[in-house]
């Protein structure tokens, strides 16, 4: 396969490869952060997999989704992550996975202290506060310093550690979705394991944006989205237990569907999206069939780049996002420092320039305009959006 930095600007092979996919016509959607498009055959064979269903019903579940099929895709799913099968259970999404390990991890004792900090998502920060309530913990809440660093990241949560020193759970989030900052894991998850806190990891926009070596980043816990970067159907996720620690998860609320050294015991026993599971191996061949990672996100941080680069410096603008690539992917935030609502400008950028944004709020350096790029964006997009962005600063 071709160098991939050179590939990302090969704008006649993305147009090939965008081609894949239909697009309704519109705006330009540069909020690709929300879920990912389906390609046209994985489309194909959804459709053909949800008349299988149909026809089939129960037979066709009964004798050969749950006897066989289920556990293929477990393992094809556990191998992005270059983990056994028996270490992920499938989920409808990260959320869902980040709760069921939240609620579930049976460590803490009454007066224990958990931590958050203003990066996280919301589904996280209420399951952790939920932990207050029903176990009897306190929750640390900080914030993060803006412009971030490598540096000043990996300070906060070592000086953080020192002064609560009943820690003992901590959420992290690998990209954070309000930003884009790419949360140097291994450092802090290294620097939490030598006080003995132990991190649940959000890496819903992470798996399909960049190569990670999860062995080396040093997580026990995790869960992961399938349809924002990988392309699966919607409702289709992961979580992850290593499985020296699979005890320190209980079975949720109980769960006798399965044995409890079984880590499907983990998450909610209902009928899942089976037509969808059932797409999963064809999503996950095209994925590796195109570079997988490594090639998604090649092209999405040179696309990040070409807009990034043209309005970083200019006054008016300002860009949230670190410009240290190893604290970047595709998604990244910016706002009009002259306007005091951003929700104002991202409908300007809609109505004059046709370009589809959204605000993001909750971070501590306040509310911001995400710019998620896709694989079906081309360098024309950008060119766009660099004009609706200097004209409107």
């Amino acid at each position: 396969m071709p160098d991939n930095t050179r590939r990302a600007r090969d704008e006649a092979f993305w147009r090939t490869f965008a081609d894949r996919y239909d697009v309704e016509r519109g705006p330009i959607n540069l909020e690709n952060g929300y879920f990912g498009r389906m390609s046209r055959t994985v489309v194909e064979e959804y459709l053909h997999n949800i008349e299988l269903i149909n026809r089939g019903n129960s037979v066709h579940v009964r004798q050969r989704f749950e006897q066989g099929d289920s556990l293929r895709i477990q393992a094809l799913v556990a191998n992005l992550i270059g983990m056994p099968g028996e270490a992920v259970a499938l989920t409808r999404n990260a959320s869902d996975g980040l709760q069921a390990l939240i609620r579930n991890y049976n460590r803490l004792q009454p007066g224990d202290q958990v931590l958050i900090c203003d990066l996280e998502y919301d589904t996280v920060k209420s399951a952790m506060r939920w932990l207050a309530k029903h176990r009897g913990v306190e929750v640390i809440e900080i914030e993060h310093q803006h412009p971030a660093s490598f540096d000043t990241l990996l300070t906060t949560y070592r000086e953080t550690f020192a002064r609560y020193p009943r820690l003992k759970l901590m959420a992290l989030t690998h990209v954070t979705h309000r930003t884009g900052l790419v949360m140097p894991v291994q450092a802090i998850a290294g620097a939490a394991k030598e006080q003995g806190i132990d991190v649940i990891l959000d890496g819903a926009h992470a798996l399909g944006q960049f190569e990670f070596d999860f062995e080396e980043l040093g997580i026990a816990f995790a869960a992961y989205n399938l349809h924002k970067w990988i392309g699966a159907p919607l409702t289709l996720g992961f979580l992850y237990i290593a499985p020296e620690r699979l005890a320190d998860i209980d079975p949720d609320m109980g769960e006798m569907h399965f044995p409890a050294t079984d880590i499907r015991a983990r998450t909610p026993y209902s009928t899942p999206n089976i037509p969808a599971l059932l797409t999963l191996p064809l999503v996950l061949e095209e994925h590796h069939a195109m570079g997988g990672a490594a090639a998604k996100g090649a092209r999405l941080k040179y696309l990040r780049n070409l807009w990034v680069r043209e309005v970083r410096e200019l006054p008016g603008i300002e860009v949230l996002t670190p410009a240290d690539p190893r604290l970047y992917c595709g998604i990244t935030s910016m706002r009009f420092t002259a306007q005091a609502d951003q929700q104002v400008m991202v409908e300007r950028m809609l109505s004059d320039y046709n370009l589809f944004t959204v605000v993001r709020s909750g971070a501590a350096c306040g509310p911001c305009i995400r710019i998620t790029p896709g694989l079906t964006t081309t360098a024309e997009h950008m060119t766009q959006l660099v004009t609706a962005l200097k004209e409107l600063r």
